[in-house]
């Protein structure tokens, strides 16, 4: 992973889409580049982030060509047909959707499991 990852966001214009946005500007998070993803029906539209705007472009497979982290709040449907393009393009796709909850080949980590992120709250 490089020390300035290009971060992709999918499903921007939605709530917690906005929120993710929000949550890598707070924290200052050292992205080369953030991408703006959505459907097509939202390309076009401008989100604000850090004191300026993201123009929104239409989501596609050819969208992670280059992408190192890819954010998805997209609903489940759309996480589960981008998969595959994502994983292609050598991305890592931390997905919020239930699309993989229950899938044994897929790696998850929940923020109550790893100490350093959240001290003092215990796995379930």
């Amino acid at each position: 992973m490089p020390e300035k990852p290009v971060v992709a966001v999918a499903g921007v214009t939605g709530a917690v889409g906005r929120e993710m946005l929000l949550t890598l500007e707070q924290r200052e998070f050292p992205a080369e580049r953030i991408i703006a993803l959505a459907s097509a029906r939202s390309a076009g539209r401008k989100v604000p982030f850090a004191g300026g705007e993201l123009v929104v472009e239409e989501m596609t497979p050819a969208s992670f060509e280059g992408v190192d982290i890819a954010l998805f709040s997209a609903g489940a449907s759309v996480s589960k047909l981008m998969r595959d393009a994502v994983v292609d393009a050598g991305c890592v796709m931390i997905d919020n959707s239930s699309a993989f909850r229950m899938e044994t080949t897929c790696h998850w980590w929940s923020p109550r499991s790893i100490p350093r992120i959240s001290p003092g709250i215990r796995a379930s």
